[in-house]
């Protein structure tokens, strides 16, 4: 099984690339299979595991399994260094772990620096859940008379107010009309 890990890796980077998976044909050559019998045997297995499926048309489709990532069996230390082992021990889809309601979930691109204390910075990538009830604490996506902001909910001489997490801006007390668009449930930032 650890060479069709390779072989899905390389299945992985072709629906990166074309949002689709190859025909048996093609395959071939982007596994570098010498036969198609070689492709139906791979896919039989793929599919016993989970990682892909038949349609009702009876092409090949990514399942959830297929979007899963290696998750290392041991965390790694954000103070001393120590040995991490090789090995993986299970796997994750990172949609699964941030995303528990998808059809109440919106992923919305952070701007500015206001909220640089929370740990959330210009270009991360904020993951919203619009069904959550929200209480003094949470972070939310506020929306104040058509404008939307990212702060942090509290209560400010008993009203609601958006405290911002750099002391360079002031507290939002809405005097406009303003709602909760959603909790801060998870947060993504791409380093390179």
């Amino acid at each position: 099984m650890k060479k069709d890990f390779i072989y899905l890796a390389k299945l992985q980077d072709y629906y990166r690339d074309h949002r689709v998976l190859p025909s048996y044909r093609t395959m071939t050559e982007v596994l570098g299979l010498a036969s198609k019998s070689a492709v139906h045997a791979l896919i039989a297995r793929l599919i016993d595991e989970g990682f892909v499926s038949k349609t009702p048309d009876r092409r090949i489709a990514p399942s959830d399994r297929f979007f899963e990532r290696p998750l290392a069996q041991s965390a790694v230390r954000a103070g001393m260094p120590s040995f991490v082992e090789d090995s993986v021990s299970d796997s994750m889809a990172v949609d699964h772990y941030l995303i528990d309601n998808p059809t109440h979930s919106l992923l919305v691109p952070v701007q500015g620096d206001s909220m640089i204390n929370a740990g959330i910075h210009d270009g991360d990538i904020a993951i919203i859940d619009t069904m959550l009830s929200y209480k003094a604490g949470d972070i939310v996506i506020a929306d104040i008379a058509g404008e939307v902001t990212l702060k942090t909910l509290v209560r400010d001489e008993g009203l609601w107010a958006l405290k911002p997490e750099n002391p360079d801006y002031p507290l939002i007390q809405p005097k406009d009309e303003w709602r909760v668009v959603g909790v801060l449930v998870g947060l993504m930032r791409k380093y390179r």
